[in-house]
């Protein structure tokens, strides 16, 4: 997969493709990405890429001249383009196993009060909220949809460690112990020393039921 983000920080969004997992699948190939400084393509030599808003209000707008330039730049017109903003639809598991089918996305990294609506309507196909809150940050954002993504691609990780994550099934994850099986007085379940792998599937499934009731009311099981 081709990721392409453009940002006026990208050394906010650096140091995420080169560490941990991530950084793996850049090396193995399996990611491509490209950061590009929306500064790049501002009109004056104090590099100014926001302005305020018509009709007035709180707050700067991101000005569509820089913001198209970057996006001409990297054709995308003629590319998934998204950007998140808490005025799109709501992103959930579903949503980042399709994105993840596409071979290439590019990202718009918002600050202040947005970008210019002209640039929404012009290049954006995809407005996604990564929630119903608010953050300053679009680099944050952009990368909470990415982390969601990659991650689905063939050879990123072991494709058994995706078959029982939450929301793959509908249902939260079970909960997880490692050594020591004592740990404060705290111990592990009996089921998980036990080696009877029926009697383990059946207790995990029945906390994943238990867990979903419990913290996501709003899920029917």
């Amino acid at each position: 997969m081709k990721i392409k983000i453009l940002s006026l920080f990208p050394e906010i969004i650096d140091s995420f493709f080169t560490s941990s997992i991530m950084a793996k699948a850049v090396e193995k190939g399996l990611v491509e990405y490209s950061l590009i400084n929306i500064r790049d393509f501002a009109e004056d030599k104090h590099k100014t890429c926001d302005d305020a808003p018509y009709g007035g209000g709180a707050g700067m707008v991101l000005k569509p001249g820089p913001l198209s330039a970057a996006l001409d730049s990297v054709g995308g017109s003629l590319k998934r383009v998204i950007y998140p903003s808490p005025s799109g639809f709501k992103f959930d598991q579903k949503q980042a196993e399709r994105l993840a089918s596409y071979d290439e996305l590019v990202f718009i990294c918002g600050r202040y009060e947005g970008i210019d609506q002209r640039i929404i309507d012009t290049y954006v196909d995809e407005e996604i909220s990564i929630g119903d809150y608010v953050i300053s940050s679009g680099e944050i954002s952009t990368l909470v949809i990415i982390d969601s993504i990659y991650r689905l691609l063939d050879g990123v990780i072991s494709s058994d460690s995706l078959v029982e994550e939450s929301f793959t099934d509908g249902l939260l994850e079970y909960p997880h112990y490692t050594r020591p099986s004592d740990f404060r007085g705290l111990l592990v379940p009996d089921v998980l020393l036990s080696g009877n792998h029926a009697k383990i599937n059946q207790w995990r499934k029945e906390k994943r039921i238990q867990k979903t009731r419990e913290n996501r009311p709003d899920i029917d099981i």
